[in-house]
């Protein structure tokens, strides 16, 4: 790790070795646009491992062959001129949300004293946690929907923050026992977004194949996931229709690629979509479900309850196929799958 940061700190600022700078994790990184304000470290005090060669990071998904995104024509946005119009359920891009995700109690009389807007915002609009998920949201599956380029509202938008990025600095270090894991250098707030998986985004049939070229499937399966949040056998919409695009974190991705499971974990992944045309390919955003001091190892539940994997870990013959749990926690099921 100490030569690869050498080389790094002490050659890569000069011209010259550009193939070397391209392959060279800490230049990926440096060339991040949030470099500045909010930085990506890479450090390592246990042992002298490095991060996979081949691996790169990517600030955005890169779609694989034979996925293709909706073309422009059929893409559109909400006509909101007042950024505040954008947390209501008279907003194109919220005519979706579910009213189970809703507050009751938030509605506010239209300009003339008519009836009422139900608030559709997925996040606190006022003060100290403005910007972050309500807590009804953390604690369902409900996707998010925000507004994207493709609107009125502009980027000032209250209901951007995924599409604003990540606003916290990221160090992925080599754990104890875990391989690599990430955490922050800054405390993150109950309901904060801290960032998307992104990958290669792939598809099923594409998926289905390298799981079968790895050496250890469910080795595989820690960085592929499936974009099925609205997948519909009954839906109008073809691409919903058929088996799901998977985005596979494997040799191409951003930080979060490194975040490690948990069986209590302090992250979630929620769906989140900015064109509706576009919900096969939604984000995989990454939100805080309770406050984390910095320092402390950031985590998500790999399954979150998606599967039998529970059940599994209770049945002695099956334990020889499926693969330890080495999260630590107080509820630690014993195995991933």
């Amino acid at each position: 790790m100490e030569a690869v940061t050498k080389q790094h700190f002490f050659h890569h600022g000069e011209p010259g070795l550009e193939d070397e700078k391209r392959k060279c994790h800490f230049c990926q990184v440096r060339s991040f646009a949030t470099r500045a304000s909010f930085p990506v470290t890479i450090v390592n005090n246990e042992d002298d491992a490095v991060l996979d060669p081949h691996f790169r990071f990517v600030d955005r998904s890169i779609l694989g062959e034979g996925v293709l995104p909706t073309k422009g024509e059929f893409l559109s946005g909400c006509e909101c001129l007042e950024a505040e119009d954008c947390q209501y359920s008279t907003c194109t891009c919220l005519q979706d949300v579910d009213d189970g995700s809703t507050d009751d109690d938030e509605g506010v009389e239209d300009a003339y004293g008519g009836t009422s807007r139900r608030k559709a915002y997925a996040y606190h609009s006022h003060g100290m946690k403005m910007g972050y998920l309500r807590s009804k949201m953390l604690a369902s599956r409900h996707p998010i929907y925000e507004c994207h380029e493709s609107c009125v509202c502009g980027p000032d938008c209250p209901n951007r923050v995924v599409e604003r990025g990540r606003k916290v600095p990221l160090q992925i270090f080599r754990t104890e026992n875990r391989g690599w894991g990430v955490r922050s250098t800054v405390d993150i707030k109950k309901g904060q977004f801290v960032d998307k998986y992104m990958g290669e985004v792939i598809t099923a049939h594409e998926a289905n194949r390298r799981r079968a070229q790895s050496h250890i499937a469910q080795r595989k399966d820690v960085y592929l996931f499936a974009l099925d949040k609205f997948s519909d056998p009954a839906s109008y919409d073809e691409r919903l229709r058929g088996p799901p695009l998977e985005v596979d974190g494997e040799f191409m991705s951003g930080p979060t690629r490194f975040v490690n499971h948990s069986c209590e974990p302090n992250l979630r992944i929620f769906a989140r979509v900015g064109d509706h045309a576009d919900k096969h390919l939604h984000d995989l955003a990454l939100f805080a479900i309770r406050d984390i001091p910095r320092g402390e190892e950031l985590t998500f539940d790999y399954v979150d309850g998606v599967d039998d994997s529970e059940n599994d870990a209770l049945d002695p013959e099956k334990h020889k196929d499926m693969t330890r749990c080495l999260c630590g926690s107080s509820s630690c099921r014993g195995y991933l799958w």
